[in-house]
């Protein structure tokens, strides 16, 4: 009876092992390129929003590329990159006529979309919006 319960016990033992190896490979990176669309401004073209980051080790880095005024666009480097737990959250400052704007961006990351929500202030008041992006292959 002793040697059966050894046997069972070494079983459980390697069966915890192999799932939590399983799990371990099916940890989210949120390293790549992912694009969404906003509505325009006062019901201008739609901006689609290009979004690069780069998870190493525990610190996330990344960059913004979106429309900006004239047709242009603009490149901004996040700041405060943090990825804990699937979930990713950065700033975005952008200056513009010698304003600072910042955007608080935090979201749910899966295997191929960040799922969240931008915070912003506009004319003294805290504004938010969902934004979902898809992972480009």
């Amino acid at each position: 009876m002793k040697q059966i319960s050894k046997l069972l016990l070494a079983a459980a033992l390697l069966a915890g092992t192999v799932l939590q190896v399983q799990a371990d490979d099916k940890k989210v990176d949120p390293t790549g390129t992912y694009t969404w669309t906003m509505p325009g401004r006062n019901g201008g073209p739609d901006r689609t929003n290009t979004l690069t980051l780069k998870l190493d080790g525990d610190k996330l880095t990344g960059k913004l590329t979106a429309p900006a005024r004239g047709g242009k666009t603009s490149d901004t480097d996040i700041a405060n990159g943090a990825f804990t737990n699937s979930t990713v959250s950065f700033t975005v400052v952008r200056t513009y006529n010698d304003n600072s704007f910042t955007n608080s961006y935090s979201g749910t990351v899966s295997a191929d979309t960040i799922t969240g929500k931008v915070e912003f202030n506009r004319n003294g008041d805290v504004q938010s919006r969902d934004w979902t992006a898809k992972l480009q292959k």
